[in-house]
């Protein structure tokens, strides 16, 4: 699932990111094969590298004719990815995932206690390289590591909690999916050299930018097919993660049904009928209005910034987020 990315329409960003996958494979290059093997699983296996797009973007929001990014700014984008990577490690743990990215998990293919020893490996090179570029960044991914545990940890204490609340959700998507793609905006202005003031926002801009993309993430689980997302449809209902679509719906006439369903693990065909419920309430449109507010704060959060070729595609990006979910929706 996804678009294009308009930040590849940057000049220098496909070659710029052929340098962050080369940074990735190098950082975790260890003196144990076996180690590098595991920690380079998921680099190997590619990805859209969303976020280290986004800090070379950012890096660049001041430039009008941007050329190639600063090898600091390659760095930071790779610190981004690297925590990214090791958060993926620890989540497959937690979900007895058996695939990531088209091939088997790490955790499927090593066991659980290597995936997770891969996954601080990561992390730890990670700490490493941002301590190369200064304290305010070191001290920044330390942060960020942070707040996707407590991100992560807030989304476990409510499994399964038919009651969770619309503000616990939006919590727990702030810590595990925003404060990352905030910071790898912040890390490219920073090492960029900009203003403090455009510092300031573009992290909003990746704040807002982050809980839009995980609220249209929640509710391709509920309207895109299996075979779309590469998981089951309406996995987070079988894992009781239940997100702004399953909140929204409670409160409407598809309530009952929708509630029946929750605080345990339902059978295959009670998760087709609750989806069925949840896409006949009218519960996608109003999630997917909440995640077009925040797309739309991202693009005004960039406002003083427009005009420059990676700016305007930061906004390009955040305009097309929700463009193929709400086909799917319609």
């Amino acid at each position: 699932m996804g678009l294009p990315n308009p930040l590849l329409d940057l000049p220098a960003m496909p070659a710029d990111l052929t340098r962050v996958e080369s940074s990735l494979r190098s950082s975790v290059h260890s003196d144990d094969p076996y180690l590098t093997e595991i920690a380079g699983h998921l680099i190997e296996a590619g990805g859209k590298r969303v976020r280290p797009s986004f800090t070379i973007a950012a890096s660049l929001a001041r430039t009008d004719v941007p050329g190639a990014a600063t090898e600091a700014t390659i760095l930071g984008a790779t610190s981004v990815e690297l925590v990214h990577l090791g958060s993926l490690y620890h989540d497959d743990v937690m979900d007895e995932a058996t695939t990531r990215r088209g091939v088997e998990s790490v955790n499927s293919r090593w066991g659980n206690l290597r995936a997770i020893l891969a996954g601080d490996f990561l992390l730890a090179k990670a700490s490493e390289i941002a301590a190369g570029l200064g304290t305010e960044v070191a001290g920044l991914l330390a942060a960020t590591i942070g707040r996707l545990c407590e991100g992560q940890v807030r989304e476990l204490q409510s499994a399964y909690d038919g009651g969770r609340t619309e503000a616990a959700y939006l919590a727990s998507i702030e810590g595990k999916t925003a404060s990352l793609l905030a910071s790898a905006c912040r890390i490219g202005a920073i090492v960029g050299g900009l203003e403090r003031d455009d510092i300031d926002r573009l992290t909003r801009f990746g704040l807002s930018y982050g809980l839009a993309f995980q609220i249209v993430d929640d509710v391709l689980d509920v309207v895109a097919t299996g075979e779309q997302l590469g998981k089951p449809a309406g996995n987070d209902l079988i894992e009781g993660v239940y997100t702004l679509p399953v909140i929204r719906a409670r409160g409407t006439s598809a309530g009952p049904a929708v509630e029946a369903l929750l605080g345990r693990r339902p059978t295959p065909d009670e998760v087709a009928a609750a989806i069925d419920a949840i896409r006949a309430s009218g519960a996608i449109g109003s999630a997917l209005g909440t995640a077009r507010e925040h797309a739309a704060d991202a693009v005004t959060q960039l406002d003083p910034l427009l005009g420059t070729p990676a700016a305007d595609a930061l906004a390009a990006a955040a305009r097309h987020l929700l463009a193929s979910v709400e086909q799917l929706a319609a």
